[in-house]
């Protein structure tokens, strides 16, 4: 009974956290809810980098002594160091709450662990690990991020059944339909960058923008070019925008994603063209893809991921943690590359 309460209100703590999802970078998304007797009388998530944690939200949202009885459920261990803000771990004590039950361990190596440990060497009780793997996952681009300093990396594109991106140049057709397409745009409004090849840019003269999504951020638009003849008069340069736009010349798709991370870039979404999706395939840079089937055959020679390709079907990426969702008359396919086992 006790494990199914403390699942019940760690869901309403990650329903808190995904209310920002796509605001915090480069911190992660976090919620928090305050329970007595069985009843949820506090909530907060964090909203941004620079605002108050998820915990001193709720605490505040509170707004009167915490009795003895209560407990805080937040869904990522509580800070233990000063940054922008204060440690929440001291906020906690201070309040006077005696219960804590955490989700995810932080991942950061410098104090995974020592917020629970600080609460409860202060004699606060601490569950860990309710709903352990979603709270993770809500924040798997900042876990990578913090631990390795490289950016998640989501490859996406819209794809017809034989794996081609395109039809006519000439007159382009949509290959998925317009609720597909709306599900994709919003993948923009919860990463930090968005990046595409030279040809994509002459091709399809994109915009890359967040459309439809109130108060999301505008990611910045990457563009990798060989010889750095690009059309100055594209939207990516010309818009009011332009100043979000990075231009990556001569440079390895490793090198980009490298300088990214140290720019503070969390996570990728490479959305074009063949040519860069099929270098990152072949370098085995993708994190997670979330490819988009519509329902035709096309043929032609824009191929989804091209670049070297597997000898053969053993050394071929697999997917792990595949999911299928039917949107309209389109599907779409979300899982995550396995990664090579060290021998």
């Amino acid at each position: 009974m006790t494990l199914e309460r403390d699942e019940k209100f760690m869901r309403a703590a990650l329903k808190e956290a995904k209310k920002a999802l796509g605001q915090t970078s480069p911190n992660p998304a976090v919620g928090a809810v305050l329970v007595i007797n069985d009843r949820i009388v506090a909530r907060g998530h964090h909203r941004g980098a620079g605002h108050d944690h998820a915990e001193i939200e709720c605490l505040r949202d509170f707004g009167a002594p915490v009795p003895a009885g209560a407990t805080l459920f937040v869904t990522l261990e509580p800070c233990s160091t000063a940054g922008r803000t204060a440690p929440c771990t001291n906020a906690i004590i201070s309040a006077g709450v005696k219960n804590v039950v955490v989700g995810a361990i932080d991942v950061n190596p410098r104090h995974s662990g020592e917020g629970i440990m600080q609460l409860r060497n202060a004699g606060v009780n601490v569950r860990e690990g309710v709903l352990a793997e979603d709270c993770a996952r809500l924040n798997e681009a900042f876990n990578q991020w913090i631990v390795t300093g490289r950016p998640f990396v989501i490859a996406k594109c819209g794809m017809s059944l034989d794996g081609r991106l395109t039809q006519s140049p000439v007159e382009p057709r949509w290959i998925t339909g317009p609720s597909a397409r709306r599900h994709a745009r919003e993948l923009r409004a919860r990463v930090d960058a968005v990046l595409v090849g030279a040809e994509t840019v002459r091709a399809d003269n994109p915009r890359l923008t967040v459309r439809g999504t109130p108060r999301a951020r505008q990611p910045w638009r990457v563009v990798l070019t060989r010889s750095g003849k690009l059309p100055r008069r594209a939207r990516l340069f010309s818009d009011r925008l332009a100043a979000r736009t990075l231009i990556y010349e001569g440079k390895s798709l490793a090198g980009v994603l490298e300088n990214l991370g140290k720019l503070g870039i969390t996570s990728v979404l490479i959305e074009g063209g063949g040519d860069v999706l099929g270098q990152a395939l072949d370098a085995r840079l993708i994190d997670k893809v979330q490819l988009y089937l519509g329902p035709i055959l096309t043929g032609g020679p824009v191929i989804a991921f091209p670049g070297r390709g597997a000898d053969n079907a053993a050394s071929a990426v697999r997917l792990r943690r595949v999911s299928y969702q039917r949107i309209a008359q389109s599907v779409c396919i979300t899982g995550y590359p396995e990664r090579p086992t060290s021998k």
